[in-house]
């Protein structure tokens, strides 16, 4: 009787999935650029999507039944983003547009040579492969970052199936699922045309086969994250954290000069100056003055009419990120014998959390590594949830700071106001909790 009605339930999932595919086909023909035929693209690509969601869990050896039951998320994921394609930002109409046309126009991959935008040069590979396409770019943008939502789908399927240590387990299939509706995975890339998953699903999977053993593969991960967005450094240190554990090899550390250097080559066989690449991120680091861009970080915390010496607090924020680190890479030292998935998780949270936290000229996308790790996290623990809710709902509200150009909430003290405080105190909430998981994992294996 029981399999009788799992039976049914899976196949009537299996039909939802049928009818959300079709229907976001149908709002695919309905969105408002390109030609009929380009419009059929979007709406092919994204049933093609849920193919390949299912193909990746095919492979991950999950049941014919669980893939009928999963199909009905990942269907109702590509709906949901079909519905949020013909939105256009401020920073598509001010930058991504505008590169794609500078590409366009100088003859695609031939144009890399030129100083186009400021972002590394993997990212220029792909607007220049999109350029050759008759496709409006607005929706081939966003196509790229919807097919990464289910590689990171993938990636933390994989995370939570190595930290449960259950193959029959359900919470590796329950991460697949939620992740992909995590409210600020969907906005950064349907919505607003940003590309944080690229570099996020990277080091989802870049964690996933670290708790694996895969040392070299983690690196493989990593160094292609990292060419693709500076913001990869906040969860670096864990890879020092395992060497000086000694689950890391030194020799291993090589893989990522490495790979990272392959993937200039490109651009330098193309005639990009050598100086142009290296210098990308030097650059990013110093485009931005204000002490934070709608990020929840400690500077939030600061009156909003005071006059400060940015240039000392910015110090004092680098020193307090990096002493952050390096408690970490003592964690390292400290637990060397006893440093197992769990702690090494509970460290890669402290990281992605702590180091955005205390930076200066974040913007409010840049805990986009927090959000999907404290999901993945949660999933594994169900006493890891508070993390996550104060994660995600924290960078949700700065999400929305953002696209809607005004302050949430305004809290006046004393004649000034906080522009971001709940927000921020949110984060700060989620950080302190962080730091008393790892510091229980910690003096739990003291005592075994």
């Amino acid at each position: 009787m029981e399999g009788s009605r799992l039976e049914w339930s899976a196949r009537l999932c299996g039909l939802g999935a049928g009818l959300s595919i079709i229907g976001a086909f149908i709002a695919a023909l309905q969105l408002h650029q390109g030609t009929m035929g380009q419009r059929m693209f979007v709406g092919v690509f994204l049933a093609l999507l849920v193919g390949l969601g299912l193909l990746l869990l095919y492979l991950e050896q999950v049941k014919i039944r669980d893939l009928c039951y999963l199909a009905l998320p990942l269907a109702l994921a590509m709906l949901v983003r079909c519905l949020l394609m013909d939105h256009q930002s401020d920073d598509y109409l001010t930058f991504l547009s505008q590169w794609y046309e500078v590409i366009r126009e100088g003859g695609g991959f031939a144009a890399i040579s030129q100083p186009v935008g400021n972002y590394n040069v993997p990212y220029l590979y792909f607007i220049a492969l999109i350029s050759y396409l008759n496709v409006p770019n607005l929706y081939l943008y966003k196509l790229f970052s919807v097919f990464l939502d289910v590689i990171l789908a993938w990636g933390g399927l994989r995370v939570v199936r190595v930290l449960v240590g259950e193959k029959r387990s359900l919470s590796p299939l329950v991460a697949f699922s939620v992740l992909l509706f995590v409210p600020t995975v969907v906005l950064n890339g349907s919505y607003w045309a940003q590309c944080d998953v690229i570099y996020g699903a990277l080091v989802v999977h870049a964690v996933a086969s670290l708790l694996e053993g895969r040392n070299k593969w983690s690196l493989v991960w990593l160094a292609l994250a990292f060419s693709f967005k500076l913001q990869t450094v906040f969860i670096m240190p864990l890879w020092g954290v395992l060497w000086l554990a000694g689950r890391v090899k030194f020799r291993e550390l090589f893989v990522f000069p490495g790979v990272y250097a392959l993937t200039a080559v490109p651009a330098l066989l193309l005639g990009k100056p050598l100086g142009d690449i290296l210098g990308v991120y030097l650059g990013q680091m110093g485009e931005y003055d204000r002490l934070t861009l709608n990020a929840p970080t400690v500077y939030q915390f600061l009156p909003q009419n005071g006059v400060y010496d940015q240039s000392f607090l910015s110090q004092l924020g680098i020193i307090a990120a990096m002493i952050v680190a390096f408690a970490m890479l003592f964690v390292g030292v400290w637990k060397r014998k006893q440093l197992d998935n769990q702690m090494a998780m509970a460290v890669a949270m402290v990281l992605v959390v702590g180091i955005p936290f205390f930076l200066p000229h974040m913007h409010e996308r840049y805990f986009y590594l927090a959000d999907v790790l404290a999901v993945c996290w949660a999933v594994a623990n169900v006493r890891r949830i508070p993390v996550a809710v104060l994660v995600c709902g924290s960078s949700l509200a700065s999400y929305s700071v953002y696209l809607r150009l005004k302050y949430n909430y305004i809290l006046y003290i004393a004649g000034d106001y906080l522009v971001m405080f709940w927000e921020t105190a949110a984060m700060a909430a989620a950080l302190a909790l962080c730091l008393y998981h790892l510091v229980t994992l910690c003096r739990r294996g003291e005592k075994q």
